[in-house]
């Protein structure tokens, strides 16, 4: 009894952890740095995602450092748009306009002082925009999909035990099925405009990684080969470190 309440903080610990990761690796996680103007050392948060309506960008700058900033469609021969940010207490405070959803925006935030001109992370940052998702989808997707990975990795470790136990093989199937395979679409939908945009439609590899799993497990599940079970937990825990949203949905503006 006392390992296999081991086995599952193991799991929940794994599990948190490629959680966190995935979140902080990936394109739509805010963009931070510090960089000096004027002598000024200044914070910066830079968002890269964003609902509906205009996104606002704001940069905790003390007076009299001046802003701008600097947006195009991504991926577009668009000129530049420049805009001054507006100061409000220690802030400098600009809107980038909405877009429809899977639309990018690329944009630079400037801050100067005294002459000098300082690009907040050097290139452009990219913000994607996207449609409401009800949270009556979206939160059990959420639950689902960590659930599933930690029931993924608590079967991998189970094989570590001599009396193994394949209770939880289809369980995590038909959460991964729920999850990635139903709720996932449906997420992907209200979000970006389509249900699926992995292959061979497309290049998200969120989508893909979710079809990888989910086949895994179904082998595993079915064959319940010990060998299949480890590749399943194995594979499951690699996908999930892939960052999310990379190569997610893009609108093509042209």
């Amino acid at each position: 009894m006392r390992k296999s309440w081991v086995l599952w903080l193991l799991a929940t610990f794994i599990t948190l952890a490629s959680a966190v990761y995935q979140r902080m690796t990936g394109p739509t996680y805010p963009a931070r740095g510090t960089v000096k103007v004027g002598g000024i050392e200044v914070k910066y948060r830079l968002i890269r995602t964003h609902g509906s309506g205009d996104a606002e960008v704001t940069v905790a700058a003390p007076q009299p450092i001046a802003g701008t900033l600097s947006w195009k469609r991504n991926k577009t021969q668009d000129p530049w748009t420049y805009l001054e940010m507006q100061r409000v207490g220690d802030s400098l405070i600009a809107m980038l306009p909405e877009q429809p959803p899977a639309g990018k925006l690329a944009y630079r935030v400037i801050l100067q002082k005294d002459g000098e001109r300082v690009t907040l992370g050097g290139s452009p940052h990219v913000i994607r925009f996207k449609g409401d998702v009800p949270i009556f989808v979206l939160h059990p997707h959420i639950v689902a999909m960590f659930v599933a990975m930690l029931f993924s990795a608590r079967a991998g470790l189970e094989l570590f035990r001599h009396n193994r136990s394949t209770s939880l093989l289809w369980p995590t199937f038909i959460l991964l099925t729920i999850g990635g395979m139903i709720l996932g679409p449906i997420v992907q939908k209200y979000a970006f405009g389509a249900y699926w945009t992995g292959f061979p439609f497309g290049t998200d590899l969120t989508d893909n990684k979710t079809a990888i799993a989910w086949i895994l497990w179904g082998l595993a599940a079915w064959r319940r080969s010990p060998w299949l079970i480890a590749l399943a937990a194995i594979g499951t825990f690699a996908v999930y470190l892939i960052p999310h949203s990379m190569f997610g949905s893009e609108l093509k503006y042209e």
